[in-house]
C-alpha cells in the first residue's frame, strides 16, 4: 500500500503590522491541515519571507507603519510571480479596491468581514480566481453607478495638508515645523481631521493617510 503525500499543501504568508490580527490570521489559517502560515510585522520582513517562504498565497495589509502594501506589491510579485495577493484592509472604499487590483492583487477583504472569510478567499485565489468580499464587493457597485466623492471634502485646506504630511510619515513634531505651527496646533488639528473623517484612533488616521498618499 502506497504512502499517501500531502501535494495540495498551501504555503500563506500574513504581512500585517497588529499583532491581534495577525494571531487571528495564524488561528483561522491553523483550522485548516492543509495550509501552512507563517507571519511577519513588517513590509522589510514581508519581502524578505516571500523569497525565502516561496508563498502560494499573500495575505497583504495596506498600512504597514513605514511604507504602503501598495509600494511592495510590484516587488512581492516580481520575486515570486506564482503568489496570489489577497489585500486585507480595515477599509471598504472602491478607490483602494481597484487601486489594489490594479497592481495585481486577486481578493480584497476587508478585517469587518466574517473571519471564514479568509479561508475562502485563499480557496477562491488558489483556484485561479477572484475573491472581494461583500462588503467591497457592494462597494464597487455603489461605484459604478455613484460619481467619485472626494473622501478629504470636508476638510480645511490646512486639514488637508496635515492628511497628505501624515501619509509622507511625519509625526507631530516634524508636520509642526513643516507647517511652521505650533505643536498644540497641530495636535488639535489631527484630531478635528479624525472627527471629521469618522477615524476611531490616530493609528488609523495614519493608515488612511498612507494608503491615500498611494493613490497619488
Amino acid at each position: 500500500m502506497e504512502t499517501e503525500t500531502l501535494t495540495d499543501q498551501v504555503k500563506v504568508l500574513v504581512i500585517e503590522d497588529h499583532p491581534i490580527v495577525r494571531d487571528g490570521c495564524r488561528r483561522i489559517c491553523s483550522r485548516r491541515p492543509d495550509i501552512q502560515a507563517i507571519d511577519v510585522p513588517t513590509a522589510e520582513e514581508g519581502l524578505a519571507a516571500n523569497i525565502e517562504f516561496k508563498p502560494d498565497v499573500i495575505i497583504l495589509d495596506i498600512g504597514l507603519g513605514e511604507m504602503s502594501g501598495f509600494d511592495i506589491m510590484p516587488k512581492l510579485r516580481s520575486d515570486n510571480e506564482t503568489a496570489q495577493i489577497i489585500v486585507f484592509s480595515m477599509y471598504e472604499a472602491a478607490r483602494f479596491v481597484t487601486r489594489a487590483l490594479d497592481l495585481g492583487a486577486r481578493g480584497y477583504i476587508t478585517k469587518n468581514d466574517d473571519p471564514n472569510t479568509i479561508l475562502a478567499a485563499i480557496d477562491k485565489v488558489r483556484a485561479g480566481g477572484l475573491y472581494l468580499g461583500q462588503s467591497v464587493a457592494q462597494a464597487l457597485a455603489l461605484a459604478n453607478l455613484e460619481p467619485a466623492v472626494d473622501p478629504l471634502r470636508d476638510l480645511t485646506e490646512r486639514e488637508r495638508q496635515i492628511v497628505g504630511l501624515l501619509g509622507e510619515g511625519k509625526n507631530l513634531g516634524e508636520i509642526s515645523a513643516a507647517l511652521d505651527i505650533g505643536y498644540k496646533t497641530a495636535a488639535n488639528t489631527v484630531a478635528s481631521v479624525k472627527q471629521k473623517l469618522k477615524m476611531p484612533t490616530s493609528p488609523a488616521l495614519i493608515k488612511f493617510a498612507v494608503e491615500l498618499k498611494s493613490r497619488d
